[in-house]
């Protein structure tokens, strides 16, 4: 079981030529057994991005959100009450991005590796994280 982080499932979806062949191979397996998991959080970060014109997609972000929940192997993990509170109660040291301390607390709470290039997270030694 993974949990892709939002670049991750972007790329996924978008632009698969950006992810480590190591990456792929862990999604490819998770799509496989349809353990490929994606916190909620991660559709705010992406509206938030494509509102502030960080980032354009090739459709409207609720319509793009929307193919991705319509994916069979795809499941949307919401942020719970206690996922919640596992994101403020990380062992330091990890950086303070919202977004970033609830998909590893999501990961964290499944028993899931998380898919991401983000340097801060292959680094953090309270999660296993595949490049």
């Amino acid at each position: 079981m993974i949990v892709l982080d939002t670049h991750a499932w972007v790329w996924f979806i978008s632009n698969p030529e950006f992810l480590s062949k190591r990456a792929e191979k862990a999604i490819n397996n998770a799509v496989q057994k349809e353990h490929l998991l994606i916190s909620s959080i991660s559709a705010w970060e992406l509206a938030l991005l494509v509102k502030e014109n960080r980032l354009s997609l090739a459709l409207d972000v609720a319509d793009w959100i929307a193919k991705s929940e319509s994916l069979p192997f795809i499941q949307f993990v919401p942020v719970t009450n206690s996922i919640a509170v596992k994101s403020v109660n990380l062992p330091d040291p990890f950086h303070p991005d919202p977004a970033d301390r609830i998909i590893i607390a999501t990961a964290l709470s499944h028993g899931a590796q998380i898919v991401s290039k983000d340097n801060k997270m292959l680094a953090y030694s309270q999660i296993q994280t595949i490049w």
